[in-house]
């Protein structure tokens, strides 16, 4: 009788221990939950790629209800549903990503300088938290939605979740256009744009895109002035974890995806991409697709340019076919297409993005140069008559190609 008084006096105290931990749980003023908050647990997949937020289904110029294994456009972004964006507001100015384990700075303030930004991070105590930094390119893109619509230099809706994030516009009282908001990154371009000018990469949350941006100013020499978001939490983010698996596939051990070891030397239009990659039969898997922007964009090395490392921004275990660019020289590399749509200009659904391996290149004066830096990411129409491009686009003549090449990817089970 004495043993079962003890066991039932021993269950007593895991049952208010229990209570009381799940008291403490609920106190967010409470020692243990911040020490919890503090810790931003690494996810499982430390490089986990947050979905686009993409819901609707496009052709190559309308959209479409949504098609169907062996229908035209099947494959596209929102065909894949992965690790949809998910945040919570901590109500102290601060964000956390929940998929990604990165903590975020929700106001941005006011434009500073490239080295005003590491200094503001280095000094910050934003929410009690002392170890915030300038994020990586990666770790800034893992915000972007293309949900995001823009026409022209125009916000119609950003491509970042205003639900959560403060995000300026562009002071159009001052002479800005609204897309004049660009947020930069920790991430310099290895190489120059334009006429050897210093470059930051940084993303456009209001047109959707990622391009170099000068670091200082042509006409003055002084230091130019972006938009910073500092982030904490998860360093591993951004860091891949490559295998050769010796049978025409690599595995990224960090996001969990499985891509094609080399391009198959083709360039094609947006439609016949997303077919390629759906019929594409490789290291014994079938199960390829061509990958959403954010997925394409985990796989850039941006240690690496042609201009620098005499190859595309990939590591070297990947191939990439060679091309001529628009003058006829040799060394540069192709735009590869994704299955996302960009919603801009005059028909926003007949652009796709794309990203850069090699130089992201635009005819200016009538000098062809590179003007966004290797990893970029833009966007070109999805189809037109191959004999009609490449042709060059917008103020600083962006090379548009159409048919692009294609590095399809699959989830590793």
């Amino acid at each position: 009788m004495k043993i079962n008084q003890y066991i039932l006096f021993g269950l007593l105290c895991v049952f208010l221990n229990s209570c009381e931990s799940n008291n403490n749980d609920t106190d967010i003023n409470n020692e243990s939950n911040e020490e919890e908050v503090i810790e931003l647990p690494i996810p499982e997949k430390p490089y986990a790629i947050v979905g686009t937020g993409v819901t609707d289904y496009y052709s190559d110029n309308a959209l479409i209800s949504e098609p169907l294994a062996g229908d035209a456009f099947f494959g596209q972004d929102a065909n894949y549903t992965r690790n949809k964006p998910s945040y919570t507001d901590n109500n102290d100015g601060t964000i956390t990503d929940n998929v990604t384990g990165l903590m975020w700075e929700q106001d941005m303030g006011s434009k500073i300088t490239f080295n005003e930004a590491f200094s503001k991070a280095s000094t910050s105590t934003l929410a009690g938290y002392t170890d915030w930094r300038v994020p990586t390119l990666k770790e800034l893109y893992s915000l972007i939605l293309f949900s995001g619509k823009v026409k022209g230099e125009v916000a119609i809706d950003l491509f970042i979740d205003a639900n959560y994030f403060n995000q300026e516009l562009g002071d159009t009282s001052i002479g800005e256009r609204e897309i004049d908001a660009q947020t930069w990154s920790s991430t310099e371009y290895v190489s120059t744009t334009m006429k050897g000018v210093e470059t930051v990469f940084g993303v456009n949350f209001i047109d959707g895109r990622i391009k170099g941006y000068p670091k200082y100013k042509p006409d003055t020499g002084n230091e130019n002035t972006m938009y910073f978001r500092m982030v904490r939490g998860n360093t591993a983010y951004g860091k891949n974890n490559f295998i050769d698996n010796g049978d025409g596939t690599i595995s990224d051990l960090a996001t969990g995806l499985m891509w094609q070891k080399a391009d198959d030397g083709i360039s094609r239009d947006w439609e016949a991409s997303l077919a390629y990659a759906e019929g594409l039969t490789l290291g014994n898997k079938s199960d390829w697709r061509l990958p959403n922007a954010k997925e394409l964009q985990s796989i850039v090395d941006y240690t690496r340019s042609p201009k620098t490392t005499n190859s595309p921004a990939i590591d070297p275990l990947f191939e990439c076919t060679e091309i001529l660019d628009p003058d006829g020289n040799a060394g540069n590399y192709p735009f590869y297409w994704t299955g996302t749509s960009h919603l801009d200009g005059a028909n926003p659904y007949s652009s796709g993005v794309y990203i850069a391996f090699g130089e992201g290149q635009g005819e200016m004066n009538g000098v062809l140069m590179d003007v966004h830096g290797a990893g970029c990411q833009r966007s070109d129409p999805k189809s037109g008559n191959i004999n009609d491009y490449p042709q060059f686009f917008g103020p600083q003549g962006d090379v548009r190609y159409v048919y692009n090449y294609v590095r399809c990817v699959r989830t590793i089970e």
